[in-house]
């Protein structure tokens, strides 16, 4: 398999540091809201590698955070009037659900930032005892010129980065504080300001700048030297640089191998923003479209291939994966109602030659840095010689040999699933609109918000009437 890594900026052979067993950190969602359909891409993106990669037999520790302190969360708990806990919980727990709906398998880990508080202490105390970061004022800063290669990853010559200090305008201006040695130094702890959560520590109550946070928890969860780190292009300045600055400072050894960056989401050829009105969540498009109609439009473009999401597109995507659940159905007919002799030798010599030939295509696809776009044509390419070639004269035994390969390259590794999922029946909703009802008057609140959420989860919308509990399908 090649890899474009962005610290070379070329496509590389995918060796891993111990042989038959690959770890892959993700930078994690900040939990202070619904997860949008940018954080979507990357979770499918990299989740779709890890898949793969197990595919191909390696043992994969797959580490992915949620950062659960943050100004966004602070913020938005002082507005609610909510200790900040409160707020990263839910929003963790909410961000579990959306993943679930995209097929998103759970990481080997999800740290959690204020669970590691003493091993992100542990970091910074190393840093400067090395001679790497400095306190001021109970806030610890990184030197960054104690470390000759800053800027490897992006690219980005230090002298110019000093200049952007100089002037204002320029692009590459890095936000600096007088008490700083240099501007270009950045936080590794921060003090405690009224409102706000805090540790106790050696330079005082405080909390752990954003940057580290990621160093700490992928040392702990998978070891001094990853194979991958991976995240939105978004991250590869300033957070995946510093991540690399007070790794190697601490650690004395390579970071990561392989860095893989995907490429931005635009709605409608917009950035998005909420100022512009184009902020989808995933719960959002989830309410309308089933969240495999998301995944499959996520995986329906290289990674590094920016990605335009509209209307057109995802109805596009929607037809896309019917043509899958179709071919699908036919297979699973034809294994149920098809002659149950031994397959024959021509069946048998099809399978052999042309299904192992497509899978050989979706193979070298992947292998081709994970090029999921060239991947789903393959899976089309099955689909189509399978329409052609299983009918009523087919043997159970031939539709289950290409249904078996469907079901490994579309599930297993690209976590499509291959049934549509069930229409809930009117008669259900109505069962669980009455339990729902009877709980509120035993006042089980608890079970009536769960019978809420079961229902949003299944495309059902409550309204509380005057008249009654009306219901719509979203």
């Amino acid at each position: 398999m090649r890899i474009y890594n962005t610290l070379d900026r070329k496509k590389e052979l995918f060796k891993p540091v111990k042989e038959g067993k690959v770890g892959i950190y993700v930078c994690g969602p900040t939990v202070y809201d619904y997860i949008h359909i940018g954080n979507a891409r990357p979770m499918i993106v990299f989740d779709t590698l890890r898949r793969y990669l197990t595919y191909k037999g390696y043992e994969v520790n797959y580490v992915s955070n949620f950062t659960d302190v943050d100004d966004k969360i602070i913020k938005r708990a002082n507005e609610e009037g909510v200790p900040s806990i409160e707020i990263s919980e839910k929003y963790i727990e909410e961000c579990k659900k959306d993943m679930a709906e995209l097929n998103i398998l759970p990481a080997t880990t999800h740290p959690q930032a204020t669970l590691e508080i003493p091993d992100m202490i542990a970091m910074v105390q190393e840093l400067i005892e090395k001679g790497h970061a400095y306190e001021k004022n109970g806030t610890v800063y990184f030197r960054v010129r104690s470390f000759p290669t800053y800027g490897k990853l992006s690219h980005k010559n230090i002298d110019d980065l000093e200049s952007g200090h100089r002037d204002e305008s320029h692009a590459l201006k890095v936000t600096g504080d007088d008490e700083k040695e240099d501007p270009l130094d950045f936080v590794l702890w921060k003090p405690k300001k009224e409102g706000e959560p805090a540790w106790e520590s050696p330079w005082g109550e405080g909390r752990p700048g954003w940057h580290l946070e990621c160093s700490v928890m992928s040392r702990k969860y998978i070891g001094g030297t990853l194979d991958i780190h991976a995240g939105g292009e978004d991250l590869i300045f300033p957070h995946h640089e510093n991540e690399i600055a007070q790794s190697e400072a601490a650690n004395g050894q390579q970071f990561s191998k392989y860095w893989m960056h995907n490429a931005f989401l635009k709605i409608n050829n917009e950035k998005m923003s909420k100022s512009l009105g184009n902020f989808f969540t995933v719960r959002d498009i989830t309410k309308k479209y089933n969240g495999q109609v998301l995944r499959y439009f996520m995986l329906s473009a290289q990674y590094r291939t920016p990605l335009n999401f509209s209307a057109d597109l995802i109805q596009s995507s929607a037809n896309g994966l019917d043509r899958i659940f179709n071919g699908a159905e036919k297979l699973r007919d034809t294994m149920e109602k098809g002659s149950k002799d031994p397959i024959t030798a021509e069946e048998q010599a099809m399978l052999d030659k042309e299904v192992a030939g497509f899978v050989k295509q979706f193979d070298e696809a992947m292998d081709d840095d994970l090029n999921t776009a060239d991947a789903i044509s393959a899976i089309f390419e099955l689909i189509k010689f399978s329409n052609s070639n299983v009918n009523e004269n087919s043997t159970a035994a031939f539709a289950e040999g290409i249904y078996k390969e469907l079901k490994v390259l579309s599930e297993d590794v690209l976590g499509i699933k291959l049934e549509r999922k069930a229409q809930v029946l009117d008669s259900d909703i109505e069962a669980l609109i009455a339990e729902r009802t009877q709980a509120r008057k035993d006042r089980n609140f608890a079970r009536a918000d769960e019978i809420r959420d079961e229902l949003l989860a299944m495309g059902i919308e409550l309204k509380d009437t005057r008249e009654g509990v009306k219901w719509i399908r979203k």
